[in-house]
């Protein structure tokens, strides 16, 4: 579907809720990271595109007149009101709508004041895949209130803006990544982010034969929630000893010389993160000149690293990149590795855009003999960032 098609079905979905048709609409993607993983939060490169699929938000002023936002998705989940009024503050833990009242909250500090509206959110980003559903949601909500005010914030402030929302409301301390490329992704691009400096590049991926393949394991293993809060002070703790300011300063020769300083999980995870940094920027350059066989191999050794030393692969994930790799160059599989925080989720797979269907059919059968799940799969090109489709 179209993202024109799906502004349609939602204003559809949106008279049949509110009896009326809505005035505007806007969007926002998901996104999947090619490569990069684990680095945002040692002040080194991702490498995100945005998906073809959207998150779509409806809306119309309400008809009462009150400054009451009406939340509603097509999801079934709980109905929600708040009033703009009233100071805004975060909702019960836990609740979806945190992510969009968060994002109101922060407009209207900065003036953006979209007044009483009734709201319907539909969208095709599968949740908990680790394809940013929740960045989608706020990103589109904030180029919804853009619409209604007229008023444009800088595209770098509104991802930030989003970010904040995630932190204050829905109380997860994501990195910039997600609300980044979801704002600032181009059709056709991949985006290349600093995230010490926060500067973009934009890298073109134009070549119609080569396609994006997601594979969502639709697994997620339970954790007891230290294992990211943990990795996170390994890599603080490796960077002291190692006397930089953070692993982004760091050197796979830097880290050789001074092994006998750090323990050896320590050790382990400052080697992935220092050669994920340079991983992805050779990555990106391998983009550029249309090297897809270069891409692959570092999208392997990716996984590898993320398997071995940053541990947060797991049976599942690793299943699907050993498939991939048997399929290998010859069947049209570039490279594969998983993306997101990891223990379960997506991989993603750089694939011949001819030889999507064979390749999907033979991971979807050998995964599903193998662990006795379905897996999902879908295929994108790098998809348009937030966008206003009716104002």
């Amino acid at each position: 579907m179209t993202l024109q098609e799906l502004a349609q079905q939602t204003a559809a979905e949106f008279k049949q809720a509110f009896g009326r048709e809505p005035r505007w609409i806007a969007a926002a993607p998901g996104r999947v990271n090619l490569i990069g993983e684990h680095t945002d939060y040692n002040d080194g490169f991702v490498f995100p595109m945005a998906i073809e699929r959207y998150t779509v938000i409806a809306a119309a002023p309400t008809t009462d007149g009150s400054q009451r936002v009406n939340l509603r998705t097509t999801h079934g989940d709980a109905p929600t009101t708040v009033d703009l009024a009233q100071p805004l503050k975060p909702l019960p833990k836990g609740s979806w709508a945190n992510y969009p009242v968060g994002v109101l909250a922060g407009c209207v500090a900065r003036g953006l004041n979209p007044g009483g509206l009734d709201v319907l959110i539909h969208s095709t980003v599968p949740l908990g895949g680790g394809l940013s559903s929740s960045a989608a949601l706020e990103v589109s909500t904030a180029t919804l209130v853009e619409a209604i005010t007229g008023q444009r914030l800088d595209p770098v402030e509104k991802a930030l803006l989003c970010q904040k929302a995630e932190h204050d409301y829905a109380g997860m301390p994501c990195g910039i990544m997600d609300q980044f490329i979801s704002a600032l992704g181009k059709k056709d691009h991949l985006l290349l982010l600093d995230c010490r400096t926060r500067q973009t590049q934009l890298v073109p991926m134009s070549d119609p034969a080569v396609a994006v393949l997601i594979i969502n394991t639709n697994v997620k293993h339970e954790l007891t929630g230290s294992e990211y809060p943990t990795r996170r002070k390994q890599c603080e703790a490796a960077a002291a000893a190692l006397g930089v300011p953070s692993l982004r300063d760091a050197t796979p020769d830097l880290l050789e010389k001074n092994q006998s300083k750090l323990d050896p999980v320590a050790f382990k995870r400052a080697r992935h993160v220092i050669g994920e940094i340079e991983r992805t920027t050779h990555a990106a350059a391998g983009l550029r000149a249309g090297n897809w066989t270069t891409v692959g191999q570092l999208m392997y050794a990716s996984h590898r690293a993320l398997k071995d030393d940053y541990e947060v692969s797991c049976a599942e994930l690793d299943t699907v990149v050993d498939i991939a790799a048997d399929i290998g160059v010859a069947g049209g599989v570039y490279g594969c590795r998983m993306t997101g925080g990891g223990f379960g989720g997506c991989c993603v797979a750089l694939v011949e855009a001819g030889k999507v269907a064979a390749i999907s059919q033979q991971i979807a059968a050998e995964y599903k003999q193998r662990t006795g799940i379905e897996p999902t799969l879908f295929v994108s090109r790098p998809g348009e960032g937030a966008s206003i489709l009716q104002s």
